[in-house]
Formats: C-alpha cells, structure tokens, sequence
C-alpha cells in the first residue's frame, strides 16, 4: 500500500509541473509579445567586464538598439550583461530571461523586461520564438548548446531561417573546421548547412548584416513563430 501511494503522490507532483510550465509559457507569451523585432544575443556569463568582447557585445547591442532592434538575453552577467548594457543606451527594450539555478543567478542591472523561468527548455524556446536574428558571442557550454539547438531548428524547418552570425572569427574557426573537415566529411551534415551562418568580427558588421536581412525579407512586425 504505502508503494501505491508513493506512485500517487508521483502522478500528482508531475501532473502539477505540467500547469508550472504552462504558466512559465503564457508568461513568456505575454511578456515578450510587444518586444518584437528583436534580436538575441547568446555568450558566456563568465566574461570580465574589463575584456574588450564586453565593449564588443555592448556595442553590437547599441548599434542594433539604434536601428529599432530590442535586445533579448539571458539575463545573467558577461555577454548578457553586455548587450543588456547597449540595448539601454540604445533606447530599446532590454530583455533579460533569467533562469533559477542551484547557484542564484541575479538579473544583471540593465534588463529593463525580466522574466525569470524555472525549466531551461521553457527559456529557450522565449529565447528563440521573439527574435529575427541570433548573435553567437563566445562562450561556454551554454552558448554551443544555444547554437547548435538554432541551427537544428532551421536546418528541421521547425522556425525560419533567421541570420545567425558567430562573432569573432578566431574564436570560431576550430569548431567550423571541425565541422567542415569531420562532420561534414562523415555526412552527418550537408555543405547547405553552413549557409546558415555568418561570420563576422566587427560590431559594425553585425548590425548592417541584420538590417540587410531585415530590409530585404520585409519581416517588419513579424517574430520566429514555431511552425507547425
């Protein structure tokens, strides 16, 4: 008996963790919906605010910002920060998407829109679903994995072929040679794939990239649906 009703209580939790993520869902659907066009800014939350890819991000940020891009992070420290920082001198909405970790992660101080998530996967589709381009700063695990789950998006035609532009030229090489010369080799994937990305080196690049593609799409007011 008291192991029948340990699988009740076990049905129970899991029933109540489904209507969590569908309030962290429709929190994120109605928060985000005004921010649209915007662009998210992925990197390390380990970056120093002394090393020059912070003014880099901050920069990039501002200069999209300029240009009527709101900015969509993470919300975190580093890279996060750092666009955060240049979204608020731009004028536009700053948008932190926090995720409650073991070890607390604060909203860095220039998120002028905070919403903080509980389940990662919820976070990451509010990361994806708002934004018509995708800006790849260096970063850790968190960043590839960021990376890698867009490209998969596209290349399954599960969202829209947005831009997806990897900064800073040196830091990326050793992953795009792999994956020229390995992967691409193997034909785990196709040479169409790379078409996918950019690589830029200058914040400046960034910006007219994104604008270009903007322009030329004419997906103004338009966001990254999921499609079905």
């Amino acid at each position: 008996m008291p192991h029948g009703y340990e699988i009740n209580d076990l049905a129970k939790e899991e029933s109540w963790r489904m209507f969590r993520i569908m309030g962290e869902l429709v929190e994120g659907f109605d928060g985000l919906s005004n921010v649209r066009p915007a662009v998210t800014i992925y990197g390390s939350a380990r970056l120093s605010p002394d090393d020059g890819l912070y003014a880099q991000t901050e920069s990039i940020a501002r200069r999209l910002g300029e240009l009527g891009f709101s900015i969509i992070t993470g919300g975190g420290p580093g890279v996060m920060e750092a666009a955060n920082k240049g979204a608020c001198q731009a004028g536009v909405a700053s948008v932190g998407l926090n995720i409650v970790l073991p070890e607390e992660q604060a909203v860095n101080s220039y998120a002028t829109k905070t919403i903080t998530f509980h389940h990662f996967f919820v976070r990451k589709v509010m990361l994806v679903k708002y934004a018509i381009a995708f800006v790849i700063m260096p970063g850790g695990l968190g960043t590839l994995d960021e990376l890698t789950e867009v490209l998969t998006l596209m290349q399954t035609g599960k969202i829209r072929p947005f831009p997806v532009i990897l900064f800073n030229s040196e830091y990326w090489k050793g992953l795009l040679d792999w994956l020229r010369q390995v992967v691409l080799g193997r034909k785990f994937v196709s040479e169409e794939d790379f078409n996918l990305l950019r690589v830029c080196d200058y914040p400046e690049e960034v910006a007219e990239a994104v604008q270009r593609w903007y322009v030329k799409q004419e997906v103004v007011g338009r966001e990254a649906l999921f499609m079905k």
